[in-house]
């Protein structure tokens, strides 16, 4: 019996400074997993890391099962941080909990812009990357698929994804607050991911008078350039880049920031000390937080727009609660698919072995009789079969109406296997073409 538990933190959670040191680039989730697996082995794990949440699923046979604070203590040791920084902020779900966490999740539910896109791919990314690490088995990968499952109905099915509030809309409005005019400015856009690419698409509402693109990949920023009718430029002249521009969006991979304090010592002064809006939109940051306090240069990172963005939520309340009921009934039937999956198995090979057991004695005792009629066997094996049934009636009505992810359900589905010297449900051969147990009394 497999039970499934959580450790991570998000926007709501932790900030930005913790957020930023525990999440982890595409490259560095195999390693975690890795790592994990070899610490905690058997179990599953998917990891998902994005700029605003660090979630660790984990599902684990129930005897061997993993602490929450060991998960939590893995997480801190894999990116050498002290455990006591990171516990305050971390949060725990076990069973069912974990499920409507990550159906949440999946459907933009948790974010912090409600109705945003980009969370259905990471979490399809997220369970991509265990697969090809080999961490994904028999209970996470359906897991993960029926979430994907659930973000693509509730797009579908609600307007939760109109009309929507997002970081880089509520960026745009700050900087409407700082400049009244567009046309005599210059924008720099640095990186080529998907949130710069968001971020280009409302910058184009500004009509600047000059878009200059940066990235490491030079191919990639001759792409957008063309793209948004923009100025390809190398990173390598980032400063005069910076000197000579009014607004800048950053949205790298960085590790470190790449836009520093003690590059902007000579910037403003051949500005000239006009006003200059950053907004950093990465994590790890892009922009040393330290820049924000020099005079006329303004820096927002995405705790500042968080708050903005979060205002929005109490204004679609209805497209929320339509989410949440979708989100509600796919729970409730992968609960009930998992019920079957798990506790099917082993009502059939209860009934199964005791019924055996009730056949062999009642063939014992025929052969100890003389003259037995075949009138009287059949009524010797229905009175056995009666007597097997009406003995295992309530233990198998309390296993069809206990809830499968749930810690007590797995602590009698243990002890069950114990007493009745059952195999696990997953180690059973295969019996769908079984009939249903006979439950006559």
């Amino acid at each position: 019996m497999h039970r499934l538990i959580l450790t991570g933190l998000n926007h709501t959670t932790a900030p930005l400074e913790v957020r930023e040191k525990l999440a982890m680039p595409r490259d560095l989730v195999a390693t975690a997993l890795a790592a994990f697996q070899s610490r905690f082995k058997p179990a599953e794990a998917v990891l998902l890391s994005t700029c605003n949440r660090v979630e660790l699923y984990v599902a684990r046979n129930a005897p061997e099962q993993i602490k929450l604070e060991e998960m939590g203590r893995f997480l801190a040791d894999f990116r050498s941080l002290l455990p006591e920084s990171l516990s305050p902020h971390l949060y725990h779900k076990a069973d069912r909990s974990v499920v409507e966490h990550l159906f949440n999740v999946a459907c933009s539910l948790d974010s912090m812009v409600l109705g945003e896109t980009q969370i259905l791919g990471q979490v399809r990314e997220a369970y991509d990357l265990a697969r090809a690490a080999g961490t994904a088995g028999t209970v996470l990968n359906p897991l993960f698929q029926r979430a994907t499952a659930v973000g693509k109905d509730v797009l579908s099915q609600t307007a939760l994804a109109e009309g929507r509030v997002s970081v880089a809309s509520v960026a745009i409005d700050y900087a409407k607050r700082i400049f009244d005019n567009f046309t005599d400015k210059t924008v720099l856009s640095i990186g080529a991911g998907e949130m710069s690419r968001l971020m280009l698409n409302h910058l184009r509402e500004l009509k600047p008078g000059k878009l200059l693109i940066c990235n490491r990949d030079g191919e990639k920023a001759t792409e957008l350039a063309a793209l948004h009718q923009g100025i390809a430029v190398p990173l390598e002249n980032l400063p005069d880049h910076l000197a000579a521009t009014d607004i800048v969006v950053s949205s790298t991979g960085a590790t470190e920031p790449i836009i520093t304090r003690k590059m902007f010592d000579g910037i403003m002064r051949r500005r000239r000390y006009k006003p200059m809006f950053l907004i950093d939109i990465a994590l790890p940051r892009d922009i040393d937080p330290a820049i924000g306090k020099i005079d006329n240069v303004y820096v927002y990172n995405l705790d500042d727009l968080q708050q903005v963005v979060a205002s929005s939520r109490q204004t679609r309340q209805g497209e929320v609660d339509a989410a949440a009921m979708i989100v509600r009934q796919h729970v409730d039937e992968y609960v009930q698919w998992q019920q079957a999956r798990q506790v099917g198995p082993m009502i059939h090979q209860l009934y199964r072995q005791y019924h055996a057991i009730a056949e062999e004695e009642v063939a014992r005792t025929i052969g100890k009789l003389a003259n037995v009629s075949q009138t009287d066997k059949r009524i010797l094996a229905d009175m056995a079969r009666r007597i097997v049934n009406k003995l295992l009636h309530h233990p198998v009505q309390k296993l069809r109406e206990s809830d499968v992810l749930r810690a007590s359900t797995a602590n009698h589905i243990q002890a069950m296997q114990s007493l009745f010297d059952l195999k696990p449900s997953d180690e059973t051969d295969d019996n769908s073409s079984l009939p249903d147990e006979d439950t006559t009394p």
